[in-house]
């Protein structure tokens, strides 16, 4: 008899796992509480698998014999509640599709910021050394997606803590961590230790011949360090010491040391600029190595790399000011690291839904750096609260068309105007990624 697969939650990630679950061999159920996408109902039709939407039917849900949680849907969740209670093994997307892949390379990433630059550093890297590597996880296709329909010799995965909260398997030959801030602690009952605890879940079932790359220089993580017990082999990236192993940064040089090999950089080649991309890039240089890509290929991939869409992108320059988009910073850390990077004074563009936002850490760049903030959201009275006495000017705003026009008003030739919101997008966009893409048209419209 085959085993019932169910799906929870009709998104990338669930639609993916319900292909790779039917391809191999289940019999699969995908329901989802809200309404799905024009696209992935036609796809769950096409592909002949049983769905349902805008309800959750208990009696089939608990027939199943495994289920397949999509990340967003917390723990709070009453079918998950249930389903909990009977005992039903729960597990993420990403952990079926790691069941399937065979004597492919893995190559995850995670951390609260710098995720999608890394991942998609490491793969440009890849792409560069032509390795036939997919872009998945997070960012790009759905893992099991990628899994099921175009399989490959390497994986580059972006992984969330959520999707590692329901690994059981899922083992990386080379995990990455960037940093470890306060982010989505609602959905860990506000303990950061609990949140630090699922990031270094990557490292998990990982073993002396993998490798686990992370920031040496983040406190959280050091920190942990001293009571996680780590299999893998380590290799640290700092910019505060030279190592024997992994990569650090002196007098403007990254030097990157694996194994008998090392490599030699000018940080004034990266294409990505910011201390925190030096980080990044960094991380991404020491799984390229890991992997025996050659030097030649990492430098020039490093040299050349166009950066990650909604992640400090320039959109255009109007009459002397230079807008950017930077829709991904849904935290206020992300924030802290956009305006690090400033160099011309700035009108900062934020607000949206506040995660449990402390606006204290970026007090003193604000002040330093901007002249004027744009609030783009439904409430933004906490933003008022946290900088009316440190800025001149803390202007409301409820579309992007309108935070843009106004941001363009309040700036000069110069200037620049910042899209970085230090929150979710929910009240106002789809995603982080819509409000991306009617910034960037309101720029376009100016």
């Amino acid at each position: 008899m085959k085993r019932k697969l169910i799906i929870l939650g009709g998104g990338e990630s669930g639609v993916g796992a319900a292909l790779l679950g039917k391809q191999k061999g289940y019999e699969v159920f995908l329901t989802d509480q809200g309404t799905l996408k024009p696209t992935y109902r036609s796809t769950l039709t096409a592909a002949g698998i049983e769905f349902e939407e805008g309800q959750t039917s208990m009696d089939r849900v608990s027939a199943a014999d495994e289920v397949v949680k999509s990340p967003g849907i917390p723990e709070t969740n009453a079918t998950v509640i249930a389903l909990r209670q009977l005992g039903i093994p729960m597990i993420s997307e990403i952990e079926l599709a790691y069941r399937f892949i065979g004597d492919s390379r893995v190559l995850a990433i995670t951390g609260t910021n710098g995720k999608s630059t890394t991942t998609t550093l490491l793969w440009h890297i890849c792409q560069k050394a032509g390795l036939d590597a997919a872009l998945v996880g997070n960012i790009g296709r759905s893992f099991a997606w990628q899994v099921a329909e175009a399989p490959k010799p390497f994986y580059v995965v972006e992984v969330s803590s959520f999707q590692l909260d329901d690994i059981v398997t899922f083992r990386p030959h080379v995990a990455i961590l960037t940093n470890i801030t306060e982010d989505h602690l609602d959905r860990y009952a506000y303990r950061m230790e609990n949140y630090v605890r699922s990031k270094f879940r990557i490292t998990l079932n990982q073993t002396a011949s993998d490798v686990f790359i992370y920031n040496l220089d983040d406190e959280v993580i050091q920190q942990a360090l001293s009571s996680i017990s780590i299999k893998a082999t380590e290799r640290p990236i700092t910019m505060k010491r030279e190592l024997p192993h992994g990569a650090f940064i002196k007098d403007g040089d990254l030097y990157v040391r694996t194994s008998q090999d090392y490599m030699i950089m000018s940080v004034f080649d990266f294409a990505l600029k910011g201390k925190h991309n030096q980080y990044n890039t960094m991380a991404a240089c020491v799984a390229a190595a890991t992997i025996d890509i050659r030097k030649e290929k990492i430098r020039e991939a490093v040299m050349d790399f166009q950066g990650v869409e909604h992640r400090l992108e320039p959109v255009a320059t109007v009459g002397g000011v230079l807008f950017i988009n930077d829709s991904k910073a849904t935290n206020v850390n992300s924030v802290w690291y956009a305006l690090e990077s400033m160099t011309r004074p700035t009108i900062l563009i934020l607000g949206g839904v506040d995660k449990g936002n402390d606006y204290e850490l970026i007090r003193e760049l604000v002040q330093e750096k901007v002249k004027a903030i744009v609030c783009l959201g439904t409430d933004n009275d906490k933003i008022h609260q946290a900088f009316g006495e440190v800025v001149p000017s803390v202007v409301d705003t409820h579309s992007a068309e309108e935070a843009v026009q106004t941001a363009f008003r309040l700036a000069q030739k110069g200037d620049a105007v910042l899209l970085s919101p230090a929150c979710a997008s929910f009240d106002l966009f789809n995603d982080y990624e819509d409000r991306g893409k009617q910034f960037k048209q309101a720029v376009r419209n100016l």
